[in-house]
C-alpha cells in the first residue's frame, strides 16, 4: 500500500477578526478595506483634504451607508504591527464623551494605518473662530463660554473619569472641532501612543510666539496631567481674545488673564440672573460699577497658565 503525502494547506490569519487573541472586539471599532476608504474619499483627492498635521492628513469622505467620515491617514512614523496597532485603538474606541470625537473605525492594510472618525459639520476652532477667512461675530460670548466649559469637560474626563488616564499632550485650537451646534470635541486624544516619543506633538510649539507647550515639558520633557491644563489656559486666551497665539504675542498676559477671569464671572452672575439684562456684547465691556463687583468677588482664579505645574488645578476643577 502507498501513501501519498499532501500537504496541509495552513490557513492565513486574518488580522480583522477575533482571534488575534481577543484584543479587537467588533462591537466597539468597525474595520475598513482600504478600498472603501479610497473610494470614500474619491482615491484620496486633494479636493477632499480637510486637514494636515502632526499626525497625519485628513481628508473628508462618504461610506456605503451615506455617512459623512473624517479619515485620517497616519503618518509613516506609525508602523507599528497590526496586534499592537489594534490594541491601542480598542482602548481609544472605549473612550466615549460628548466631548471627544468619536472613532468609528480604522484600516490596517499592509504599511496603511488609517482612523476613521465622525465629521463634524463646523470644521476645527483655528479655523471657523481664529482663521483668516472667520466670521466672529457668529460666535457669541455664550458660544465661547460653552466651547471653553466643553473643552474642560472633556479634559476632566480623559484625566479624572476614566481607567486608565490619557494625556493628550497637543491641546490646541485645530485639535478642537465643532459640531453644527458647535459644540466643542477634542480630537487626537490617544493617538501620541501610535507614535515613537522623539516624532509627536514637535508642531504644537510655535516658534516665536506664545505657545500651547507647558514650560516644563517643553524643556524638561516633564509630562502630566498639569501639561493639558496649561495647553488649555493658552487655548481660553484665544477663544476670548478671538486672536490666535501663533499671529500675535500677547503684551501683558497677566492683563488679558484679568480680562478672562472678569467675562467668565460676569457669565457666571448673569446666568445666576445678577445681571440678567446684560446683553452678549455687554459682558466684553462691563461698567466700573460690574467689573468692581466682579474683581471683589473672583480673584483671578484661571491659574491654567502658571509656569509652574504644581500651581495649576486639576482638570476637574478647571
Amino acid at each position: 500500500m502507498s501513501w501519498c503525502c499532501i500537504p496541509r494547506i495552513k490557513k492565513q490569519e486574518n488580522p480583522y477578526s477575533n482571534s488575534i487573541g481577543g484584543i479587537y472586539s467588533e462591537k466597539n471599532i468597525r474595520l475598513f478595506s482600504y478600498a472603501e476608504l479610497r473610494s470614500a474619499t474619491d482615491n484620496f483627492n486633494r479636493t477632499n483634504k480637510v486637514g494636515r498635521g502632526g499626525f497625519g492628513t485628513v481628508y473628508k469622505g462618504t461610506i456605503r451607508n451615506g455617512r459623512e467620515v473624517a479619515v485620517k491617514v497616519l503618518s509613516a512614523e506609525s508602523r507599528q504591527g497590526i496586534r499592537e496597532f489594534l490594541t491601542e485603538i480598542d482602548v481609544i474606541s472605549n473612550v466615549k464623551h460628548p466631548n471627544l470625537v468619536e472613532l468609528i473605525g480604522c484600516c490596517v492594510e499592509g504599511n496603511n494605518r488609517i482612523l476613521v472618525y465622525e465629521y463634524l459639520k463646523n470644521s476645527s476652532l483655528d479655523r471657523a473662530l481664529l482663521g483668516s477667512n472667520s466670521e466672529p461675530a457668529d460666535f457669541t460670548w455664550s458660544i465661547r463660554s460653552a466651547i471653553c466649559l466643553g473643552v474642560a469637560r472633556g479634559l476632566a474626563y480623559l484625566h479624572e473619569e476614566i481607567a486608565s488616564p490619557i494625556v493628550h499632550r497637543d491641546i490646541k485650537a485645530s485639535n478642537i472641532l465643532l459640531d453644527k451646534n458647535y459644540i466643542p470635541k477634542i480630537g487626537d486624544f490617544g493617538l501620541a501612543k501610535l507614535f515613537p516619543d522623539n516624532v509627536t506633538h514637535i508642531s504644537t510649539r510655535v516658534a516665536g510666539t506664545t505657545g500651547y507647550l507647558a514650560p516644563e515639558y517643553a524643556w524638561h520633557g516633564q509630562l502630566t496631567k498639569k501639561a493639558d491644563i496649561y495647553s488649555f489656559g493658552v487655548l481660553v486666551l484665544e477663544i476670548v481674545s478671538g486672536t490666535s497665539s501663533s499671529r500675535s504675542i500677547l503684551a501683558d498676559d497677566k492683563i488679558l488673564l484679568e480680562k478672562v477671569c472678569l467675562f467668565f464671572f460676569l457669565h457666571h452672575l448673569r446666568f445666576l440672573n445678577v445681571f440678567s439684562s446684560m446683553k452678549d456684547e455687554e459682558i466684553c465691556n462691563p461698567s466700573s460699577q460690574q467689573q468692581f463687583l466682579a474683581k471683589g468677588c473672583c480673584s483671578c482664579k484661571l491659574f491654567s497658565c502658571e509656569s509652574n505645574h504644581k500651581h495649576r488645578p486639576p482638570s476637574i476643577q478647571v
